[in-house]
């Protein structure tokens, strides 16, 4: 069993994650092949206890935020398994560990998180790609781990692995033919990368809600609006059913609003724009820290 590193956790797995880096600490979190069966199906209550299926994959139990256990079909491609692990599985264990996790990715710019908000196929990794092509380090990929302590809300680092389409890759300059698909049926490509990889925490700067439409745009969201979003794009939303679960859930958002900038970054469908996508956050970022200290300078005189 070998121990890896994620989300500023050491996790000891029986099933090899070649995705993730390996560790030396002692494990928070063990990941092991058994039985999930009818008794242990019985112990699920939508909180502490978590036992689901996922077809043509297998059956998963999630326990207290500290182990799971895996018991995958016959024959299932190793590479889903990993990808479903690292996916809809570990999300219902942090969220177990009372983390607030995102379906986002993070760059890191000003050593400060700026995240992309979004469903499947919004753009999220080409995003974050693009940022990492023009030399930025990247945080996360697709989830987005975070720990919120005295309305501090830090960005949990994840592993240096991009899933990207490789038309994005390709219109970004990156030679695709040694890429490997992330697994058989899928046609985005698994880019790991060795430069560029944040791996300790930073406090979240600002969320970039994305949407789709016949310009790019970068406007400012309300904190009803940024509610919304940040509910709609929770990861593991229909697992942790429990009460307290689901409350401190609504809790975390609320207090993600109060500390954290959100606007909403709509933008036309084109590939050849993304060097201008990332010229128009850098320039809104930077706006936003001048217009900062212009405040600040005015109420001390």
């Amino acid at each position: 069993m070998k121990c890896y590193k994620a989300y500023n956790l050491c996790i000891a797995c029986e099933l090899p994650l070649p995705e993730l880096m390996e560790s030396e600490s002692e494990p928070d979190v063990i990941v092991r092949f058994g039985d999930v069966n009818d008794a242990i199906a019985t112990q699920h209550d939508g909180g502490t206890n978590i036992v689901g299926g996922i077809p043509e994959v297998g059956k998963f139990f999630i326990q207290n935020g500290r182990e799971i256990v895996i018991n995958p079909l016959p024959d299932v491609d190793e590479a889903v398994l990993r990808t479903v692990l690292l996916g809809p599985v570990l999300c219902a264990l942090l969220r177990q560990r009372g983390l607030l996790v995102l379906h986002a990715s993070c760059v890191d710019i000003n050593h400060q998180g700026v995240a992309f908000l979004g469903g499947s196929g919004w753009g999220k990794s080409t995003l974050a790609t693009a940022f990492h092509n023009q030399g930025y380090a990247v945080l996360t990929d697709d989830v987005m781990a975070i720990q919120i302590q005295a309305g501090r809300p830090l960005v949990l680092p994840a592993y240096p692995q991009f899933k990207v389409f490789p038309e994005a890759l390709s219109c970004l300059g990156y030679d695709t033919k040694n890429l490997s698909p992330v697994y058989q049926s899928t046609t985005k490509l698994a880019y790991k990368f060795t430069r560029g990889f944040q791996q300790i925490p930073l406090p979240l700067q600002r969320v970039y809600v994305l949407d789709k439409g016949s310009e790019h745009l970068i406007a400012k969201m309300q904190p009803q609006e940024a509610f919304v979003a940040l509910v709609r794009h929770t990861r593991a939303m229909g697992v942790l059913t429990k009460k307290e679960f689901v409350a401190n859930h609504l809790r975390l958002c609320s207090e993600l609003i109060k500390s954290v900038k959100f606007s909403r970054f709509t933008r036309k469908p084109s590939l050849e724009d993304l060097p201008n996508l990332v010229k128009l956050v850098e320039d809104d970022i930077s706006n936003t820290l001048e217009n900062s200290s212009d405040y600040l300078l005015a109420t001390k005189s």
